[in-house]
């Protein structure tokens, strides 16, 4: 329940966030393109500032695959133009973790919360005048003094890509990034992975998005892959001015590695967009 309550006060503060700006800002709701934001929210390296609020519940974690996790991961988006149609977009992501009755590999059980990581991906996305665009920059991961209960206790770096098209309503296309470990305790964990996230994306005239996307990471130490596939669905409203988006849909891990998430789980984000 403590949990929830603080999601729950997260939630009301972007709300109370968004009707401060919406006074500020006087963007009447008509003028406002909600199907043109929309296809934006759809594609990581959009010129556009969102904050997305993203809440997922996995199970099958633990040694005997009877514990639970929930994760709520705040991960802003904030590009900068450099002119002649290039930007740089930083994406920072913070990972909070609650676990209920994870077993752990001495069959000791735990149940506890605290941060998992904090992640920034970043993106140089050149200007192509073409429906295809790619971007590339530097990956980083701090263990941010986490205890090993969720997750690696290294630190990795790296470089992130993504490639996409926009055609009509669809926006599709490939994210990655390979990340190696720069020092740490490996003992839960390291941080030499390969990240593939291939995403699909169709926008409707209602401003209603269906995505599906697979988000595979490969480990090289442990040799598996933790896949999970989501299929979700989100809504682009205006209130007051001020553009949100509500998404939520289930997941499902293809396959998992040891002690992880599996089976079925669901993911749900609400995404404030600020207008420039």
């Amino acid at each position: 329940m403590k949990t929830f309550k603080r999601i729950l006060v997260v939630i009301a503060a972007t709300a109370l966030s968004s009707q401060v700006y919406a006074q500020s800002s006087g963007v009447p709701d008509g003028d406002v393109d909600k199907v043109g934001i929309a296809k934006k929210l759809a594609n990581p390296i959009a010129n556009m500032i969102s904050v997305p609020l993203q809440y997922e519940f996995s199970r099958g974690v633990g040694k005997n695959q009877g514990g639970s996790e929930q994760t709520l991961l705040f991960q802003p988006v904030m590009p900068f133009n450099l002119g002649g149609g290039d930007t740089f977009i930083v994406r920072p992501i913070v990972a909070g973790v609650r676990e209920v009755s994870v077993q752990a590999a001495n069959s000791q059980s735990f149940s506890g919360y605290g941060i998992a990581s904090v992640t920034v991906e970043s993106f140089y996305a050149p200007n192509t005048n073409s429906s295809w665009i790619w971007g590339v920059g530097p990956y980083a991961v701090s263990p941010s003094g986490n205890s090993g209960k969720f997750g690696s206790q290294q630190t990795g770096a790296g470089v992130t890509g993504v490639v996409l098209n926009r055609h009509g309503p669809w926006t599709y296309g490939l994210l990655g990034y390979q990340s190696w470990s720069v020092g740490g305790n490996p003992t839960f964990g390291t941080q030499n992975n390969l990240y593939g996230q291939p995403f699909v994306a169709f926008t409707n005239k209602d401003a209603f998005t269906y995505t599906v996307n697979m988000e595979a990471q490969y480990n090289y130490d442990t040799h598996r892959t933790s896949n999970p596939l989501y299929a979700g669905v989100s809504k682009l409203m205006v209130f007051d001015g001020v553009p949100l988006q509500f998404a939520a849909g289930p997941m499902y891990y293809i396959s998992n590695t040891p002690g992880g998430p599996s089976g079925w789980g669901a993911r749900a984000t609400a995404t404030l967009v600020i207008l420039k």
